[in-house]
């Protein structure tokens, strides 16, 4: 009688730990790749086809001093290359790491006068990243 209790024990233990959700990782995005961040950045379609998800990084990579990053909150101000705008957050050091915190768009230009308006910009569009349970396994009866 022990013994088929811990078989069902083990048994229902092994269905619940196959029901949690599968572990997430961030990844982390060097912009641009080897070219890094750079003058007519949105030519490249760099962006085009990455999935990029709450908790991954964006790591822009430039010579300092030569530009910047600023993180803007909307589309308006991001096709304007608007300098004047309330910027969420600006980043200089030429080696920034930028967290992905919340899903939906997020926009970026450098604000070096010209740069932008050359085409120094990224748009993208960060998923939720909420875990998805891992299917339920066939039941097993011991």
């Amino acid at each position: 009688m022990a013994s088929r209790l811990v078989l069902l024990v083990a048994a229902a233990a092994v269905a619940a730990a196959a029901c949690l959700p599968a572990p997430a990782s961030a990844t982390e995005w060097m912009v641009g790749d080897n070219g890094g961040w750079r003058a007519k950045f949105n030519t490249t379609g760099w962006a085009d086809g990455k999935t990029f998800t709450v908790g991954d990084a964006l790591m822009f990579m430039y010579p300092q001093g030569k530009h910047t990053v600023v993180q803007v909150g909307n589309k308006d101000d991001f096709v304007a290359c608007n300098l004047m705008a309330n910027a969420i957050a600006t980043w200089n050091s030429g080696n920034d790491v930028v967290t992905l915190d919340k899903p939906g768009k997020m926009w970026f230009f450098c604000s070096v006068p010209g740069h932008c308006a050359n085409g120094m910009k990224l748009v993208i569009d960060v998923e939720d990243g909420a875990l998805v349970p891992a299917p339920a396994p066939a039941s097993a009866w011991f």
